[in-house]
């Protein structure tokens, strides 16, 4: 299981991207909330990516914006393993090939509110199904365990399709173990590493 940290919830993001980079975390994950798709807004795109020059970590884009498409050849710049929209967002099978066209991996993300079944169109496209844990756009929330059964039933499409299965919300050193035998790919932790005195320690705590 490869695991990706979050630095929404910090009050530095350089700051925290440089203690991060000397992780052994797999990747930075990188919340992008644009105020429309989801309440809170955290970034305009020039300071975003000044920002972003300084990881050293592949970067996991996770794009909870009403219009992804408009950002992609900006950010395409960047060392970039992922993007993953929402299924709600504008245009979203449209973004998905457009990602896919330029070389990046592509990803879709579903809400815990939101039926599996809406994924369909989707599986032969996406590289990553990113399973919403909590509902989006705001950091330190409680893991949803309702979560957990449509995490098998996502999984189970794997048979059938080539996409790695990640999840993001309310990961901690409690609740990694909900999902140790959940055949997961990647995990999302944001303010249970960038909120601890020791980022490794936590990360060592997730890597189960």
């Amino acid at each position: 299981m490869k695991i990706a940290v979050s630095f929404l919830k910090s009050d530095n993001y350089k700051k925290c991207i440089e203690k991060i980079n000397k992780t052994k975390c797999d990747y930075l994950h990188v919340d992008m909330c644009d105020g429309k798709y989801v309440e809170d807004k955290n970034f305009t795109i020039k300071p975003l990516i000044d920002t972003l020059k300084i990881s050293t970590k592949p970067l996991d884009i996770h794009m909870m914006v009403t219009d992804p498409i408009k950002y992609i050849d900006e950010l395409a710049m960047l060392n970039i393993e992922t993007m993953t929209i929402h299924i709600d967002c504008n245009d979203s099978l449209k973004t998905i090939d457009y990602i896919k066209s330029i070389g990046i991996k592509a990803g879709v993300a579903i809400n815990p509110d939101q039926d599996v079944s809406l994924l369909q169109p989707y599986l032969e496209k996406v590289d990553e199904v990113l399973i919403m844990s909590v509902v989006p756009g705001k950091g330190g929330q409680a893991f949803i365990e309702s979560t957990l059964d449509k995490i098998d039933l996502i999984n189970s499409f794997k048979n059938n399709y080539h996409f790695i299965t990640a999840v993001d919300g309310g990961i901690n050193g409690e609740t990694i173990n909900l999902l140790k035998d959940k055949n997961i790919d990647l995990v999302i932790s944001g303010s249970f590493v960038t909120q601890s005195d020791d980022f490794d320690n936590a990360i060592k705590m997730l890597n189960v």
